[in-house]
C-alpha cells in the first residue's frame, strides 16, 4: 500500500492526488482496507514467527518513549541474562506537541535510563535531523511497543512499519475504563501479542477488538513487577529525610478540559501548596503530575509557559515539597499515601498496600469505570470536597485509622496477584520461550 501511494504521488498530478486522498477518507475504502490488514496481521506472524524459530539468537526491540510508563525492566532484564534473547533499547521521538518538546522528552529519557546503566539507544540525532532505521541497523524479530497511540510518536516506528514482525504490547497503565480506544485501535488489532492485565481485560479486549481478542494472553502487569520483588526501596528519592515527617504523593491527571474531565488540578493546585504550608511540621508532599500536564498547561490561556513554570519551580524549592517526573518506583514503595485522580494509578498503588485517596471532580467520572475500575475504586477512600481531603490527611495519613485496609488487601490478592506467584515478567518470558523454542 506504501509502495502504490509512493508511485501514484511521483505520477499523479497533485489536484487529482489530492482528490483521491479525499475519496479514500470520506469512502468504506479506508476501513475495508483497515478490515483487510486485521484480517491479514494473523497470516504474517504466524510466517514471522516460523523464521524466528530457526534463529540462533532473537533480537528484540524495545521502543521507549516517556520514562513514567516504560514498564519492561524486569523483562528486559531476563532477556539480558537470556543466552538465546538480544534486547535493545532505543528511545523514539515523541511528535505530537512540537520539535521542541519532542527534543526535550528524548533527551530525558535517553539521560535516565543511561544513568540506569541502559544501552540506550537514540532513533533521532538532533544535529543532523536524522532518524535511525532500526530495520537496517538492529534489524529486530521481536518489538515491543509502550503506547499504542498513532501520532504519538514519529510514523517510522509506529506498528504499521512492523506489519511483518513479531511485535508485543503491555499497556502503559492498568486500564480502569471502558473506552474503544484503550482496547480497539487499530493498533491493537494489529499487534502479534497484548499482555493483559488481568481475566477482566481479556474479556474487555475479547468483546471490543475487531478481531475478538485473539492476540491477548493473561500473564499480569509487569509494571507491578518492580513494587513486588524490590525489597530494599530507596528512600534518598525524597528530598526531606526527617523520618518524623509522613510522605504523601499527589498526582493529578492531565485531563482538566477533554474527555470526563478527571483532573482536579485546577480546582486544587494552591489548596495542595496551602497543605504542604499547613502540614509543614508533620507532612512532605511530592508532586507528581501526569507528563503531559506541563505541557497543556504551558498552552493553556490561563497559564501559559511563565505560570507553569513558576508553580512546578514552587513545588521543587518547597522545604517539604518536591516535584517528581521520572520512574516512581522507589517513591511509591517508600510513601505513606497517594492522593491522585489517574485512572492508571488506580491499581498500580494498591500493590504496595498504602492507602490511597481518589478525587472525584465530578460525578460523571464514576460512570465510566469497567468492571475491574469499580473493584478498584472501592478500595480508594474517596473525596468530593476539600474537607474530605483534609479528613483523609489528619486522619488516615496522620493518625493511621486505615479502616480499609483489609478491603484493599483482599482486592490485590484476588485480582492482582497471579495465581503462580511469578512475575508477569516472567510470564511473558515464559511464553515467548514456548512459542519460539517449543
Amino acid at each position: 500500500m506504501k509502495k502504490l501511494k509512493l508511485t501514484l504521488k511521483k505520477y499523479v498530478p497533485e489536484t487529482i492526488w489530492i482528490s483521491l486522498i479525499r475519496v479514500y477518507n470520506f469512502t468504506k475504502l479506508r476501513a475495508l482496507f483497515n478490515l483487510y490488514q486485521i484480517k491479514q496481521a494473523p497470516k504474517k506472524h504466524q510466517k514471522a514467527l516460523e523464521i524466528v524459530r530457526k534463529k540462533e539468537k532473537i533480537k528484540a526491540a524495545f521502543f521507549l518513549i516517556h520514562e513514567s510508563v516504560w514498564k519492561y525492566d524486569v523483562l528486559f532484564d531476563l532477556m539480558v541474562q537470556h543466552p538465546k534473547f538480544e534486547p535493545a533499547l532505543f528511545v523514539c521521538p515523541v511528535v505530537n506537541f512540537g520539535h521542541e518538546n519532542m527534543l526535550f522528552e528524548m533527551n530525558k529519557s535517553f539521560e535516565a535510563f543511561k544513568k540506569k546503566g541502559y544501552d540506550v539507544i537514540k532513533t533521532y540525532d538532533d544535529v543532523t535531523g536524522e532518524y535511525l532505521d532500526i530495520k537496517k541497523t538492529f534489524s529486530p524479530d521481536i518489538v515491543f511497543f509502550t503506547n499504542p497511540y498513532e501520532g504519538l510518536i514519529d510514523d517510522r516506528y509506529y506498528i504499521k512499519e512492523f506489519s511483518n514482525t513479531l511485535t508485543c504490547y503491555v499497556p502503559y497503565a492498568i486500564m480502569t475504563t471502558n473506552y474503544d480506544t484503550f482496547y480497539n485501535s487499530k493498533f491493537h488489532n494489529l499487534v502479534w501479542r497484548i499482555f493483559s492485565e488481568t481475566p477482566i481485560h481479556k474479556n474487555i479486549a475479547s468483546q471490543k477488538q475487531k478481531n475478538k481478542g485473539i492476540n491477548n494472553v493473561v500473564t499480569g502487569y509487569p509494571g507491578f513487577d518492580q513494587l513486588l520483588i524490590n525489597k530494599k526501596p530507596n528512600n534518598g528519592v525524597w528530598k526531606n529525610q526527617n523520618t518524623a515527617l509522613k510522605k504523601i504523593i499527589w498526582a493529578p491527571h492531565h485531563s482538566m478540559h477533554e474527555l470526563n474531565k478527571v483532573s482536579n488540578f485546577l480546582e486544587y493546585f494552591d489548596v495542595f501548596l496551602e497543605l504542604a504550608a499547613v502540614y509543614k511540621e508533620q507532612l512532605q508532599i511530592a508532586f507528581k503530575p501526569h507528563p503531559l500536564l506541563r505541557i497543556k498547561l504551558e498552552n493553556d490561556p490561563n497559564w501559559g509557559k511563565e505560570k507553569t513554570d513558576a508553580y512546578y519551580a514552587e513545588w521543587t524549592n518547597l522545604e517539604n515539597g518536591q516535584f517528581e517526573n521520572a520512574d516512581y518506583g522507589d517513591l511509591f514503595l517508600t510513601s505513606d499515601a497517594l492522593i491522585h485522580d489517574c485512572g492508571s494509578f488506580m491499581a498500580e498503588y494498591l500493590i504496595t498496600g498504602k492507602p490511597a485517596l481518589f478525587m472525584i471532580r465530578n460525578e460523571a467520572v464514576m460512570k465510566e469505570w469497567s468492571e475491574f475500575g469499580e473493584k478498584a475504586v472501592e478500595a480508594h477512600y474517596q473525596s468530593r470536597t476539600k474537607e474530605e481531603l483534609i479528613d483523609f490527611i489528619e486522619n488516615v495519613v496522620l493518625k493511621g485509622n486505615d479502616w480499609m485496609k483489609e478491603k484493599r488487601n483482599d482486592f490485590v490478592y484476588q485480582n492482582l496477584i497471579q495465581k503462580n506467584n511469578l512475575t508477569a515478567s516472567q510470564n511473558i518470558m515464559n511464553y515467548l520461550e514456548t512459542q519460539i523454542f517449543g
